[in-house]
């Protein structure tokens, strides 16, 4: 399969769809489709479109993942890899992989694709990292194939559940980090939040089903460094901007997971000092400072370290 030109359908045209347009626009041919297209954009009708379609790009939000992938499933051929790059939760609280699990069953080869690949270096031509958690291992060949030649180097797993919840909660921890930052509590405390993290982030994703160590890869901790230190980070700059008291226009996928989290009780979040502090200032940003200092002074020993 290397080398082959894969007919490639990519939904969603934002920032995301933008940078694979520019990976693979040379080596495959492509077919866009946005439900709110924007300017510029004639999207290709879905009927004509997914059933031609090789591969298919989820470079959305997770949100809208079911509705989609229950829109174009009676459409694809058997083996059409189905792949998404959406660290959130939708609704109903599931991460990507496991909506396509419950839209798609086995009928549906899917993977996910996650790691340190911010959008503006890959479109400057720097390299990007990532993992891809696939459901049927024939089809990693695929993405590694669709990719090859191109600035993003893959890496491949089986545990697609333990990337999807660490690319999804690291988002969560990189807003501490920014609140740290904005707080200017320096970098030896930025080191105490990179330990905690990894900590709680290896706890948190064995707990919901992941394999040990997975969360010290390019999904989480490769990506973690990336999101929580990036001067281009959403997430690093909204801890920012909740420790300066901007609150205007909080949101994206680490706050909707803290919400999500709370909502259906996915863990007990008081078992993890720092997961509870983001918590609970994203929650309460009045006290953020007064919360950040209790947390130094007793958050982090007061618990036993990989306990």
């Amino acid at each position: 399969m290397l080398n082959k030109r894969y007919q490639v359908l990519v939904l969603g045209y934002g920032k995301m769809g933008h940078v694979m347009e520019s990976l693979l626009h040379e080596r495959h041919q492509l077919a866009f489709w946005d439900k709110f297209p924007p300017s510029g954009l004639t999207p290709a009708p879905l009927e004509e479109a997914a059933p031609a379609a090789d591969i298919v790009l989820f470079c959305m939000p997770v949100m809208p993942h079911r509705e989609t992938a229950q829109l174009i499933a009676p459409l694809l051929q058997p083996d059409c890899l189905c792949l998404s790059i959406a660290k959130g939760l939708d609704e109903k609280g599931k991460p990507a992989a496991q909506v396509f699990a419950e839209v798609f069953g086995e009928a549906q080869p899917f993977g996910v694709l996650y790691g340190p690949m911010i959008s503006a270096e890959v479109l400057g031509g720097r390299s990007g990292f990532a993992q891809l958690g696939y459901n049927k291992a024939q089809y990693a060949e695929v993405a590694t194939s669709l990719f090859q030649g191109s600035n993003l180097h893959i890496e491949n797993t089986t545990d697609i559940t333990g990337i999807s919840w660490a690319a999804i909660l690291k988002n969560v921890y990189a807003l501490g980090f920014g609140m740290a930052d904005g707080l200017q509590l320096g970098d030896n405390v930025r080191g105490l939040l990179a330990v905690t993290a990894m900590q709680e982030l290896e706890r948190i994703v064995c707990l919901l089903g992941g394999q040990s160590g997975s969360a010290w890869h390019l999904a989480g901790l490769g990506d973690l460094i990336t999101t929580a230190t990036s001067a281009t980070s959403h997430h690093h700059n909204t801890g920012r901007k909740l420790a300066n008291g901007q609150l205007d226009d909080i949101k994206g996928e680490g706050v909707n997971t803290l919400a999500m989290v709370k909502k259906f009780q996915l863990f007990r979040q008081a078992d993890y000092p720092l997961y509870d502090l983001i918590q609970r200032c994203v929650s309460e940003p009045a006290g953020l400072h007064e919360q950040f200092q209790l947390f130094l002074q007793q958050g982090y020993f007061g618990h036993e370290s990989g306990g």
